[in-house]
């Protein structure tokens, strides 16, 4: 097993590494995954040092936090912290950010991993007035008093929701999207973070794969894939597709920046090694289906620091074609 850099998720004291897995793939909206090649991946991410997953209640309707489940039962040896999320079996109203629900939601997570408490759960994008609800976090700090789970945290669409919760004194960590598409974090959350002993997760972070260079103008998703029916906001937030920007824009962005990576990296790897990087961010968390992207993730870990000089084009390259798209949007 590869050893990889682990730093603390804040205030669970929990050390994480700083490439983890994200598994909504294994769920749903990215096209449909084998249980045998879910389990692959998974197994893939652990044989090259990563220590966290992270699920949510609804990707696949909970298939992703099951297919988790099901592994780290056949693999008690695998040290594995998982975050999952809630929040969005609801209708997104205020309202429904209760303790009744929490705990029927809870439970739903517990069962699908297998698990007495839950190492982390995170309010899964909510409407931005339950980030300020003094409510909410009485009915998360119930939660732990419960030990239904052993901390709490948010998953932000922008940077004042960001703000906003790192002042919680329960709060444990922030998932925000992060890449060298999407800045506007560098300037005030992840100080902020840091300042407060807060985690941040960094989602997002190829853009949807447009980092990967992969990806042309006549690239056809398929129609059960969320870069086919989201990429206006239709089914969730836009930002959570190709990071808010135009399908357009970002292919040609994305073909400067591949131009940045550094011999020996592919321009995926490069955007990863940037955000690690980043002073504040904890842990990474690409998604992957298949066994090679998952070992490709995770050694973008043992990548020397990107120089200056390439930080630089990175930022340029921002200020010029994507921030007048979205930065005041996010």
């Amino acid at each position: 097993m590869i050893l990889m850099e682990q730093r603390t998720l804040g205030r669970t004291g929990r050390d994480v590494s700083v490439v983890g897995q994200g598994t909504w793939q294994l769920g749903g909206d990215w096209g449909e995954v084998e249980e045998n090649d879910a389990f692959d991946v998974l197994d893939a991410a652990v044989a090259s040092g990563v220590t966290f997953f992270d699920t949510a209640d609804v990707y696949g309707d909970g298939r992703s936090e099951q297919l988790i489940g099901r592994y780290l039962k056949n693999r008690p040896d695998a040290d594995v912290f998982v975050a999952t999320k809630m929040g969005r079996r609801a209708d997104q109203l205020p309202e429904n950010y209760v303790l009744d629900n929490f705990r029927t939601w809870n439970d739903r997570s517990r069962a699908h991993l297998g698990v007495d408490t839950l190492d982390l759960v995170q309010l899964h994008c909510p409407p931005s007035g339950v980030y300020s609800s003094d409510a909410v976090y009485d009915a998360l700090d119930t939660l732990v008093d419960e030990q239904r789970i052993a901390a709490y945290a948010v998953s932000v669409e922008t940077c004042a929701e960001a703000l906003t919760a790192i002042a919680r004194p329960g709060v444990a960590s922030v998932q925000i999207i992060l890449n060298p598409f999407r800045l506007k974090p560098l300037d005030e959350v992840l100080p902020a973070a840091a300042a407060a002993g807060v985690g941040v997760i960094a989602r997002v972070p190829l853009a949807s794969g447009l980092l990967s260079g992969k990806y042309t103008a006549n690239t056809v998703f398929g129609p059960d894939d969320h870069r086919t029916y989201n990429r206006h906001g239709e089914a969730f937030d836009q930002g959570e597709t190709f990071s808010g920007i135009d399908y357009a824009t970002g292919i040609a962005a994305a073909a400067e920046f591949a131009a940045l990576a550094p011999e020996g990296a592919t321009p995926a790897q490069t955007a990863l090694r940037w955000i690690i990087q980043q002073p504040g961010v904890t842990s990474v968390i690409p998604g992957a289906r298949s066994v090679e992207q998952a070992r490709a993730n995770a050694a973008a870990a043992s990548l020397p620091p990107l120089p200056q000089a390439t930080l630089d084009a990175v930022r340029e390259l921002y200020d010029r074609s994507i921030r007048p798209e979205v930065h005041d949007r996010w």
